[in-house]
C-alpha cells in the first residue's frame, strides 16, 4: 500500500508541477529600444521583416563610436546583472499569421538566443507600443470576450512555442505590460482577471515548464497586483509588479518646452518647499526663460511641490507600499520570492535643469527601493539600460560606459 501511495503522489507531483519553480532571476535590467518600436513604413505599416537589428537601436541613441569595442550583453553581464528584461513589440506579430508571423518569431528567437549566449537570462516582455494603434494596448483594453484578446492570446502562445525551443531554463515569458485596466478595486470588471487567467492557461497548454509573469491591471501598479486573485497560480508563476511611488518624484517632467518640473528631494524630508523652489527659478533664469515664463511656471509648480512635501515621502511610505505586496502573497499562500518588481527607476535631472531628479536623491531613492525588494527576495529590474531620460545605467550621453555611481546604488559595484 505505501509504494502505491507514493507512486500516487509522484505521479500527482508531475501532474501538478509541484516540484516546479521559476528560472531564478535576481537583479536584471530592461533593454527596450532594440525590439520595440518596430520600424514602419510611410503608410504606417511595418517593415518586413520587422524589428530593428542590434546596430540600428544602439546608433539611434548616440554615435556607433560612443559604443565600446565589444558585446553589449557580455558588457550588461559583466555589470552584474543576470537578466534583462527584453521588452518586444507585439505588433508585428497580431499584423501577422502563417510564415509570415513565423519569419517575426524566427527574429525574435535569434535575438533571444544571443542574448542567452551572453550568459544572461531573459524575461520576454510583449510590451504594446501606440506607433500603429490598431496593435497597441487598445487591443487588450476592452472585454476578455473581445475578437482582439482573442487574437492577442494566439499570438502569445506562438511567442511561447518559440521560448520553449530556446530552453526553458533560460527564459520566462512576461504577456502584458501595464494593462489599463481600471478601476484598481472591486468595483471594476472582471476583465483582466479573466484575461490574465485565460492567458496563463494558453500557455500553460504549450508548456508547463515555461516560466510566466503574471500582472495585475492598473497600469501594473502595486494597487492592481493586490486586485489580482491568483486563481491560476502554479510553482512556475511570478507577480509582477512596477515601483514609479511616489510618481511625482521618480517622473518630474515637465509639460512643454518653457516650463520646468524638476529638484523635488528624495527623501522629501531632506529639503523644504523654499529651497525647491528657489533652485528652480534660478535653473529657469539660467535657461534664459523670461521674467513672465518663469513666474508662470513658478505658480504652476507651487501645488505639485507643495503636495509632494505634505505628503512626506520617505522610506515609511515606501515601505508601505511594498507591505501591499507582501500581504497579498502570504494571503494567498505565495512566496515574496516569486513576487517580481519588473521596473523601478528614476528620471535624471537634464542638463537644462527643466527636468528630473538631482543624482544624489534619485541614487538615493535607488537604493532605498533596491534594498526593500531584497528584504523580502524579490527579483528585480531596473529601468534600463539605455534611454535619453537619464533612466540608464550606462552614462545617458558620451561615450557608453557604467554610470559606477548608479551600479553601487543597485548594490553591484563596491
Amino acid at each position: 500500500m505505501r509504494i502505491v501511495a507514493f507512486v500516487a503522489i509522484w505521479a500527482l507531483s508531475l501532474i501538478t508541477g509541484a516540484e516546479a519553480e521559476p528560472i531564478a532571476l535576481q537583479k536584471g535590467v530592461g533593454v527596450h529600444g532594440w525590439l520595440n518600436w518596430s520600424p514602419v513604413e510611410q503608410d504606417r505599416s511595418y517593415k518586413w521583416p520587422p524589428y530593428r537589428t542590434e546596430k540600428e537601436w544602439l546608433g539611434a541613441g548616440r554615435p556607433l563610436a560612443d559604443w565600446p569595442d565589444g558585446e553589449v550583453f557580455a558588457g550588461i553581464r559583466s555589470m552584474g546583472f543576470d537578466f534583462v528584461r527584453l521588452t518586444v513589440d507585439p505588433g508585428p506579430l497580431l499584423a501577422s499569421d502563417g510564415a509570415k508571423r513565423q519569419q517575426a518569431l524566427d527574429v525574435l528567437a535569434a535575438a533571444v538566443e544571443h542574448v542567452v549566449s551572453n550568459g544572461l537570462k531573459v524575461v520576454f516582455n510583449l510590451h504594446s507600443v501606440e506607433q500603429v494603434p490598431a496593435y497597441g494596448l487598445k487591443i487588450i483594453s476592452g472585454s476578455a470576450d473581445s475578437e482582439g484578446v482573442t487574437r492577442y492570446r494566439t499570438m502569445v502562445a506562438a511567442v511561447a512555442a518559440m521560448l520553449v525551443k530556446i530552453g526553458t531554463d533560460k527564459v520566462a515569458l512576461e504577456p502584458y505590460n501595464e494593462p489599463t485596466h481600471y478601476p484598481c478595486d472591486s468595483s471594476g470588471s472582471d476583465d483582466w482577471q479573466r484575461i490574465m487567467s485565460d492567458t496563463v492557461r494558453d500557455i500553460r497548454a504549450v508548456s508547463r515548464d515555461l516560466t510566466v509573469v503574471a500582472t495585475g491591471g492598473c497600469g501594473g501598479s502595486v494597487a492592481g497586483l493586490v486586485d489580482l486573485k491568483p486563481s491560476f497560480d502554479d510553482p512556475n508563476l511570478y507577480y509582477s509588479f512596477h515601483m514609479y511611488e511616489p510618481h511625482s518624484f521618480t517622473h518630474q517632467r515637465p509639460d512643454g518646452t518653457t516650463t520646468f518640473a524638476s529638484g523635488l528631494p528624495w527623501p522629501a524630508a531632506s529639503s523644504t518647499p523654499e529651497v525647491v523652489i528657489e533652485t528652480l527659478a534660478a535653473q529657469m533664469e539660467a535657461a534664459g526663460l523670461s521674467q513672465v515664463e518663469r513666474m508662470m511656471n513658478t505658480v504652476a509648480a507651487r501645488e505639485r511641490i507643495a503636495q509632494y512635501f505634505e505628503e512626506n515621502w520617505g522610506t515609511s511610505q515606501l515601505e508601505a507600499v511594498f507591505q501591499q505586496a507582501v500581504d497579498w502573497a502570504k494571503a494567498n499562500n505565495i512566496e515574496s520570492r516569486r513576487l517580481f518588481m519588473g521596473e523601478f527607476g528614476v528620471i535624471l535631472m537634464s542638463s537644462d535643469g527643466s527636468m528630473g531628479a538631482f543624482n544624489a536623491d534619485r541614487l538615493r531613492y535607488l537604493t532605498a527601493v533596491r534594498q526593500l525588494a531584497e528584504r523580502y527576495g524579490m527579483p528585480w529590474s531596473i529601468w534600463e539600460y539605455t534611454n535619453p531620460y537619464g533612466m540608464t545605467v550606462i552614462q545617458p550621453s558620451g561615450p557608453a560606459l557604467p554610470d559606477l555611481d548608479l551600479l553601487k546604488a543597485l548594490g553591484l559595484a563596491p
